[in-house]
């Protein structure tokens, strides 16, 4: 009687270990199946960070909480020196080639003393380079501006060559070597920048609405005005961004 105890307790445990082990198999194939299928709904879902990647695993868009946030990626890598994320809330967009290319940001709240900033921005980048198309949403308290902006960049170098140069020649010390490499960088052509802003429609802090179009130092030489009074000109304006003519309704 006892071996027949003995015996049967043995067979309880080996079914039990049985039993485990087909409750985990299966949930693994649910899973698996789960994952492989591509279907899922849901009625809500709390995330701190989503990839949507290729099929390949290639990065092509982040949506993240803040400091989650991705670091600046070229061709799938960090930059060098690395520009860190943890700072920039909303979405990220990846080209083809694994590449940063635009996304949506937006940030708002007060401080200890009652003050407030508010950002809003939707950006494209140019190929290998940086920000070209941009909305923009910038309030300090009350102080805005905001409109569409449309940058030149420069082809060649891409920007994160470029950039880890500009990060060298910011270190060297200060004197005429310094002045004349880094106004190089800056403007390689005689006459255009590596990079300026050439269209503004917005708003700005003074609440005038304005098409500002700027020549390739992103120099104003042309704006159409509606000051905060409701009074229209339209200026021209000279290299040194003196207005030479002004036109007044």
């Amino acid at each position: 009687m006892e071996e027949q105890l003995v015996k049967m307790q043995k067979e309880i445990t080996r079914l039990k270990w049985q039993s485990g082990l087909l409750t985990v198999l299966l949930g693994v194939a649910a899973l698996s199946a789960f994952r492989t299928s591509g279907n899922g709904r849901f009625k809500e879902i709390s995330v701190e960070r989503i990839n949507v990647l290729e099929s390949n695993g290639q990065l092509r868009m982040v949506i993240s909480n803040q400091s989650r946030s991705p670091e600046v990626l070229g061709y799938g890598k960090p930059l060098t020196p690395p520009i860190p994320g943890g700072n920039r809330p909303g979405l990220v967009f990846y080209n083809d080639e694994g590449t940063e290319n635009g996304g949506l940001v937006f940030r708002g709240g007060k401080d200890e003393k009652g003050n407030f900033t508010a950002t809003g921005h939707l950006s494209f980048d140019q190929y290998n380079q940086n920000q070209v198309l941009y909305l923009s949403y910038q309030d300090d308290n009350g102080d805005q501006n905001t409109g569409l902006h449309i940058d030149d960049w420069q082809k060649k170098p891409d920007f994160w060559d470029w950039r880890a140069e500009y990060k060298k020649a910011q270190k060297m010390p200060d004197g005429l070597a310094k002045e004349a490499l880094m106004h190089q960088m800056l403007e390689p052509i005689p006459g255009q920048k590596a990079f300026a802003q050439r269209v503004f429609v917005g708003k700005d802090e003074s609440k005038t609405a304005m098409v500002s179009l700027s020549d390739r130092m992103g120099k104003p030489r042309l704006q159409l005005l509606v000051d905060s009074n409701g009074v229209a000109k339209l200026n021209f304006l000279d290299q040194q961004g003196h207005v030479t003519r002004s036109l007044a309704q």
